[in-house]
């Protein structure tokens, strides 16, 4: 005989058919049911966040280091609401996820109930899929399906948008094994004549660039990407969201391309003959203006799982599409099987191009100051870490600092919001790292400004004794927004000036953390090593910062890759 259950037990069964251990949320009416299912079992963890844009940031920096499905609870409407710049970051940037919200009773949908919105409606635009769940009966296929969707092919977060009624109507329990949709199909391997070209073009390299981005990350490509680029011994840069993808310490990074790249990798990208892009999109901050990118004629191969984002941009000569680790394995099997590498001359006298570029040195600071550079304490902070830390951050100078002066080694140790470019990311993002490393260290450099959209989470890491060290690089402006103000309009910098900012070592000891204000050279590195001594508590870093330092280099809006600004 059949035992029939509730659609509120059906959920938090699939959740543990999953493999799920860690959901981030926050209970309202139509979710209560929900919440009385996960208070019943202890196999999923619920971690109450207190803010929505939170329980979604939390539920992606889990995933951004995990490599696991990220999953976040919000009820109906303002929890709704509230959650969707959260989803929308995490769609921007590719991240798996699925949110599951609470929806006012099937029969009061859209006769303007308490606290109804068209949540379908609304994250349509932001999310890979959707679904509004009308029958208790569909309610386990609908969620196999939404875990399925959301990690494979190009991943992305989707919504399960669950109605309080089909929470309390019964039905048998049949969990799926697998999922097929006949309207989803990723395809997976690269087309063997289409790898075959990109091999050849390749071998007749003179001036070769690989272009790794997130794709490389998402899919576990880090060994196959670094294999083929060490193999070749061509140069590699990476995008925002591609760092540690490959090695940033060795010889043959370039470091970080794109508005605030170095002036090596951006000359390199302009003049190369043959570009290999992996797991890239081709954003706007990454080759500026397309009508200006590139000074010399060049052949491009782009290797990427979703089609729509080959040839979006800029047209490609070579298109591959499939899963960026398969694809590098038969392009790497391909190329030793034919011991044949490109002209070797012409790489000799390419990488010495590269070296001189390399030496105008366009990451260099006054590093003499009295007042504290920001460039200074990130150096530090990788120096006191070993750069093995987990580095999340949120949106602005201190983020681009972060990227081109932690060195990531390693894949899914840089988390931070590159495409929606989302302020308030890095305390909840790094809440989830920690929840998803225990056992590692995890920093969130952040800026005054950043910090205050989240900052409620310091209650949540002390309830969970999250032994985070954030870093607050303060120069009492929003920076980015000054930056932007002083180069392009005439130094009016209206509304960017912080002049009502709070104690912020008083206020991280309210919440019963340890704070500390650090506002000399000499004090940055012993203030660092203390906080990490200090491992079993969250210590919130307040760096005084100078006011008048500015990102370099910088691609201004609309020029192209060569036209920096260096000083």
């Amino acid at each position: 005989m059949s035992v029939e259950i509730t659609g509120a037990e059906i959920t938090v069964r699939c959740l543990q058919e999953e493999g799920v251990n860690c959901i981030f949320g926050y209970p309202g009416g139509a979710v209560l049911f929900l919440y009385d299912e996960l208070f019943k079992q202890d196999k999923v963890r619920h971690i109450l966040v207190r803010h929505e844009q939170a329980a979604v940031h939390a539920a992606d920096g889990y995933a951004r280091s995990s490599n696991k499905v990220g999953v976040a609870l919000v009820t109906s409407g303002p929890g709704l609401t509230n959650a969707v710049t959260g989803i929308a970051t995490a769609y921007m940037d590719s991240i798996p996820m699925v949110i599951i919200s609470g929806q006012v009773p099937t029969g009061a949908i859209g006769l303007d109930a308490f606290q109804e919105v068209d949540t379908v409606g609304i994250t349509r635009p932001c999310v890979k899929h959707n679904f509004l769940v009308k029958h208790v009966t569909e309610l386990a296929d609908t969620i196999k399906k939404a875990f399925y969707i959301a990690s494979t092919g190009r991943p992305g977060p989707v919504l399960v948008d669950i109605p309080k009624d089909i929470t309390q109507h019964k039905t048998e329990f049949v969990y799926p094994d697998k999922v097929t949709m006949r309207s989803y199909n990723p395809v997976v391997k690269g087309h063997v004549r289409q790898i075959k070209k990109a091999a050849e073009l390749i071998l007749s390299a003179k001036r070769p660039v690989i272009y790794a981005g997130g794709g490389v990350i998402l899919s576990d490509a880090a060994a196959q990407l670094t294999e083929l680029t060490q193999w070749l011994n061509f140069p590699c840069t990476n995008t925002l969201m591609g760092l540690g993808g490959y090695p940033a310490t060795d010889r043959q990074s370039m470091g970080m391309l794109g508005m605030h790249g170095t002036y090596e990798a951006n000359m390199a990208m302009q003049y190369c003959d043959v570009l290999i892009a992996v797991g890239a999109r081709f954003d706007d901050r990454v080759i500026g203006n397309p009508k200006h990118f590139s000074n010399e004629n060049r052949k491009i191969i782009h290797i990427d799982i979703d089609p729509s984002s080959i040839s979006k941009r800029v047209k490609v000569d070579v298109p591959i599409v499939g899963n960026v680790p398969d694809v590098l394995k038969e392009l790497i099997s391909l190329l030793k099987a034919g011991k044949k590498k490109s002209d070797q001359g012409a790489l000799k006298d390419w990488w010495e191009q590269i070296e001189v570029w390399r030496a105008r040195d366009c990451l260099k600071y006054d590093r003499e100051s009295k007042i504290i550079k920001p460039q200074m304490v990130v150096e530090q902070l990788y120096k006191v870490t070993k750069g093995n830390a987990f580095v999340t951050s949120d949106v602005g100078q201190h983020q681009m600092w972060a990227a081109q002066f932690y060195k990531f080694d390693k894949p899914r140790r840089w988390v931070n919001s590159g495409g929606l470019g989302t302020m308030g990311f890095g305390l909840p993002a790094a809440m989830g790292v920690q929840f998803a490393n225990p056992k590692d260290k995890v920093a969130c450099i952040t800026g005054e400004a950043s910090i205050q959209m989240c900052i409620q989470e310091l209650s949540t890491c002390k309830q969970y004794n999250l032994p985070l060290k954030i870093i607050n690089l303060n120069n009492r402006y929003m920076g980015m927004v000054r930056q932007w103000q002083e180069f392009f309009h005439g130094n009016r910098y209206a509304e960017s000036y912080m002049n009502a900012l709070p104690d912020f070592v008083r206020l991280a000891e309210s919440y019963g953390h340890v704070g500390m204000k650090i506002e000399k050279p000499e004090d940055v590195e012993g203030a660092l090593k203390e906080a990490f001594r200090l491992k079993d508590q969250l210590v919130f870093m307040d760096f005084i910062t100078d006011q008048t330092e500015n990102v370099f280099p910088m691609v201004p809006g609309g020029k192209g890759l060569s036209e920096m600004i260096l000083v």
